[in-house]
């Protein structure tokens, strides 16, 4: 039976044309031929025919009948189903019409209906202190979320029974609408309004979560830092953030790490710096103090003639690396002090200092 209207040639493809090839070449045309945009008086014929012809092509069940009889059957018999050209139609201004959206009408769309959500992630900003960071915690945090309504556990339904297959899409979570145009009958598919693209109806709703299947509530949730977490380290756990949609997994919990600045220390990668005092009588004779480490007290020996600003390394007590098992090393750099008062018995010791040293002054062989 020869083919009363040629589709492939109305769209200009080959035979062997692939959907996409096929999708191409209609939104280029339909753009063209728009009775809109062109205002030639056969642009309108033109614009219906290669909707009539996309209609066709984009659909394998209609293509394949179409390339074996010739005719598509009763689809075409003034007009044709998946496009609703109304709609089409008010999205005209400032071009702004969605040829994507139109041509998946004709790939046999109408059975898709709206996808039920994961839950969202949520994101906590969480502070902690230098040592945590370092050596690692626990912690406990609040965080307010949406969970399951154990009432209904997630259904939304005051009880099993109470779910109903939808009346207004039976099931199908889809509806189509159909209308009659100047170009021939037009069919549109939209999600059903009624049970939101589901196919399932709530009769009477639980009174807890009021059929949502998620209530709000605040959850303890222990947070494990690991060691050398370091300002803007990111954890995620799984599966504590918001409830999901009836049934669908819950989102994800990210925690961003802050490490407040230290009220002694400062942090240079992995190493640790901190400035110490020592008298003038330790750092001429020699000695060990105490100074402060991440883990608390340790001992350092300050070998005589130490001058100020002298740094000295403590191996293996700054932070461990996030990613590697290196350590960092604690710096002290130490200044000496000066007493402001002095007893009588100190000031003639002093003295008696500086009369020996008489001619070792500090700026000999400094300035001749």
């Amino acid at each position: 039976m020869a083919k009363e209207k040629d589709y492939y040639k109305t769209l200009g493809v080959s035979k062997n044309a692939s959907k996409e090839e096929i999708k191409a070449a209609y939104k280029k045309l339909a753009k063209q031929y728009h009775p809109d945009l062109n205002k030639s008086h056969d642009a309108a014929e033109k614009f219906k025919e290669i909707n009539e012809a996309a209609a066709v092509l984009g659909d394998d069940s209609k293509r394949a009948q179409y390339d074996q009889f010739g005719t598509a059957g009763e689809q075409f018999q003034g007009g044709f189903s998946g496009f609703d050209f109304s709609d089409f139609m008010s999205d005209i201004g400032g071009f702004g019409m969605d040829f994507d959206s139109i041509f998946e009408n004709f790939f046999g769309g109408t059975q898709r209906a709206r996808r039920r959500q994961r839950g969202s992630d949520l994101r906590y900003d969480l502070e902690i202190e230098l040592e945590d960071a370092a050596f690692g915690a626990a912690k406990t945090i609040n965080v307010p979320r949406l969970e399951v309504c154990e009432k209904c556990s997630g259904t939304g339904a005051e009880s099993k029974s109470d779910i109903i297959t939808c009346p207004d899409c039976n099931g199908r979570g889809v509806t189509t609408r159909t209308q009659r145009t100047p170009f021939g009958l037009f069919s549109t598919t939209t999600t059903c309004r009624k049970c939101q693209g589901q196919g399932k109806y709530i009769k009477n709703e639980c009174p807890e979560c009021d059929g949502k299947g998620a209530v709000r509530k605040t959850r303890k949730i222990e947070v494990k830092i690991p060691e050398g977490a370091v300002d803007g380290t990111n954890l995620r756990i799984q599966g504590e953030g918001e409830a999901g949609e009836k049934g669908m997994p819950a989102g994800d919990l990210y925690i961003v790490i802050h490490v407040r600045q230290h009220r002694i220390f400062e942090k240079h990668g992995n190493d640790i710096y901190v400035k110490v005092p020592v008298s003038f009588a330790i750092a001429a004779l020699g000695s060990s103090i105490e100074v402060p480490t991440l883990k608390g007290k340790a001992n350092l020996k300050i070998p005589a003639g130490t001058q100020s600003n002298t740094v000295f390394r403590m191996k293996g007590l700054g932070i461990p690396d996030l990613h590697s098992h290196h350590v960092g090393d604690q710096h002290v750099e130490v200044f000496i002090t000066v007493p402001e008062k002095l007893t009588k018995k100190q000031k003639e010791l002093l003295e008696e200092f500086e009369k020996e040293n008489k001619g070792k002054g500090l700026f000999k062989g400094v300035f001749g």
